[in-house]
Parts: structure tokens; sequence; C-alpha cells
């Protein structure tokens, strides 16, 4: 398999969704239909549009393991935990809500099942709360209630909400829950080098592949903002020099393919008394606010 590296170049590779978006669903392979659909209630906009703008099957797919990866809790494990919990909530929806003539985990007693887990209390009432009432099930996260409501009998639950407010907690409540992606493997390629450039001289340089920078899709362009903070501490562990500094990004479309293979490069001068000092270099990227931090040794 070729490797890609995707560090999710969050890219909008046709600025008309309108026309790009159904065609590419239609010219998916069923491997990657089938990635997207599991991965529905996970998935951001800005996500699915990269990965229905990459052409190759073999991309995709590279596209999806990066894609848990950067959600597995402890990369250090050969188990992907997170992953392990998702599937396993799509085969319990599967299991408790298949009554219905939609697949379990896609109804919406899945979907909540799946995004919260489940309810740490459910009561049924399979012929309605009241004599002339529909089946009706009331889920307890807390002290926050859920409600189902069967209208047709038929197995197929909507969701009943008892105000526009607990539509909005609910909501709230989903993206505290989903889990965030790893802040250290979005840039997993990252290098470092020192360079002597002199007595008391030095120069850092930090390199990124392109194609591992989270961009934010505004308008036409793809940006963000990359901020690099390079600290130098002598061997008492006093702080003997600091720099910070941000580079913004922002990219056409066609300016990114061209350059999407390359790496970006960021040079620090550095000048200190002669002497071993403790570098730590920290890179983060604004969008999505992901950071990774790397230490050296330096001696001048």
């Amino acid at each position: 398999m070729r490797k890609t590296g995707w560090g999710l170049v969050l890219a909008g590779i046709c600025l008309s969704l309108a026309c790009f978006l159904r065609p590419a669903l239609g010219s998916l392979d069923p491997e990657s239909r089938e990635f997207l659909s599991k991965v529905r209630y996970l998935i951001g906009k800005d996500e699915r549009t990269a990965f229905l703008g990459l052409a190759d099957p073999e991309d995709r797919k590279a596209f999806s393991e990066d894609f848990w990866k950067k959600r597995d809790p402890d990369p250090d494990t050969e188990a992907n935990e997170f992953k392990i919990e998702y599937f396993a909530r799509i085969d319990g929806a599967n299991f408790l809500f298949k009554e219905g003539t939609t697949p379990g985990w896609m109804s919406e007693r899945g979907r909540l099942y799946i995004t919260l887990g489940p309810p740490e209390n459910r009561v049924t009432y399979p012929r309605g709360v009241t004599f002339y009432g529909k089946p009706t099930e009331v889920w307890y996260y807390g002290f926050f209630p859920v409600m189902f409501v069967d209208d047709n009998w038929t197995g197929n639950y909507r969701l009943d909400p008892q105000s526009a407010a607990q539509i909005g907690e609910m909501t709230k409540t989903q993206v505290m829950l989903r889990p965030k992606v790893g802040s250290d493997s979005w840039m997993k390629d990252v290098l470092l080098e020192i360079q002597k450039a002199g007595p008391g001289e030095a120069i850092v340089l930090v390199k990124l592949p392109y194609k591992d920078i989270w961009l934010n899709l505004d308008g036409d362009r793809m940006t963000t903002t990359l901020r690099l903070s390079v600290e130098a501490t002598d061997a008492a562990g006093a702080r003997a020099w600091q720099e910070e500094q941000s580079y913004p990004l922002s990219f056409s479309k066609d300016e990114f393919m061209k350059i999407r293979g390359e790496t970006y490069l960021i040079k620090v001068p550095i000048k200190l008394p002669r002497g071993e000092y403790d570098l730590r270099i920290t890179l983060l990227n604004v969008f999505p606010g992901a950071r990774i931090e790397k230490k050296a040794k330096l001696v001048l």
C-alpha cells in the first residue's frame, strides 16, 4: 500500500459542493462507501470534504487509517480503544433496536446510543404512558431525560424533544462527549534539525509536510496559522532565551495541490553564550488547536 501519511488535508477540493459531492459519492468504491457510512456520527464536514476529494482508493484507505489513528486515546498500545468502543456501540444498537424497518445503528435511538453511550436508565412503555398513548421510551443521562415515541407502532421510534432547550442541551452534550482528535498525531512527520552557524550561534529548523497541516476551508481559501515557540534553558534550569512567532498560511485549491507533496520550513536563529542548553520547541496549529512539543540538546 502506498504511504501517504494523511494528517487530514482539510481542503475544499471543489469550491462548489453542490456540483462536487453528489458525483463523488456515486463514484466511491464499496470500501470507501462503507467507511463513510460507518463514521457518519464522527466525521466533520471538512474531513468529509477532504475524503471525497481523494480520487485514488489507496489515498482514501490511507485517510481512513489515519482517521482512526487520530482518535486513538493511547497510541502506544496496539488496540485502538476508541474504535473498538465505537463499533461495539454500533453492534449494541443493532441488537437493541432491531424491531424497526431502519437498521438499529441508523435509527434515532441508535444515533444517540452511539454518540452518548448507553443511558444510565432506560424506561420503556410498550403501550404508551397513557391509555391512548403510543409506545414510548425515556432515557436518562443523569437527570437529563430523552424521550422517544413510536408514532405508527412499527418499532421506528423518533426523538420527541420536550423543548427547544432540550435539543440544544443534547447537541452540546454530544459535542462535549465526542472524543477529541489526538493532539500529537496530526504532525507525526515533523522533523527537527539544529545547525551550528558560528560561535554561540545556531539555527533551529522545523520541517513539516504540507499534507500534514490541518487547514480550514474559508470561502475559496484554505487557511490556518502556525505558532512556534522555542525556549532555551541553561544547566541550572533558568530560561536563557525564548522566541515566539506566528506563521499564517493561506492557499487556493490549485496552490495547495501544487505544493502538497513538499515540506514547509521554519528557520529560527539562536544566539547565546557558549554552553549547553535544553531546547523546548512547541508548534501549535491554531486550527483546530492541535499542538506538538519536541525537546533537544543544544551545545554552543
